[in-house]
């Protein structure tokens, strides 16, 4: 049987969760997502943003939804994103992982082809805490 959590539960755990990003990372990588956070990504780093010191609002209805976040004004290499890693301000503590595309992922870029030098810029980022 899954665990059921209330609103209240998961809006406590995103609040709990969301100063942890405070002045952290957004590393974009290709390739696909690793089995766990604590797993080292296998694809190259293409680009690296940095969240807002204050790196998110309150959650609402088990969700939480990111400030402004700074863009990468050269990115590292060219690829196909395929995956992020969000890290705190230390620059190597992992928070979570998500998948990148231009719909349907946890991050949607408007292209998923990055190339080498370019501006990479996130305009909106949401973190939902499922129910289960």
């Amino acid at each position: 049987m899954a665990l059921q959590k209330s609103i209240v539960a998961r809006n406590a755990e995103l609040d709990a969760l969301a100063p942890l990003a405070n002045n952290g990372f957004i590393r974009i990588y290709t390739g696909g997502i690793p089995a766990t956070p604590e797993t080292a990504v296998s694809g190259t780093l293409l680009a690296e943003l940095r969240f807002n010191a204050t790196a998110f609002g309150a959650a609402a209805a088990g969700v939480i939804t990111a400030n402004a976040i700074t863009s990468d004004a050269s990115a590292d290499n060219t690829g196909t994103a395929g995956t992020y890693r969000a890290l705190k301000s230390d620059g190597t503590t992992a928070l979570w992982d998500g998948t990148v595309s231009t719909s349907g992922a946890d991050l949607n870029l408007n292209s998923v082809g990055i190339s080498a030098g370019v501006t990479v810029a996130i305009t909106a980022l949401t973190v939902t805490l499922p129910q289960s």
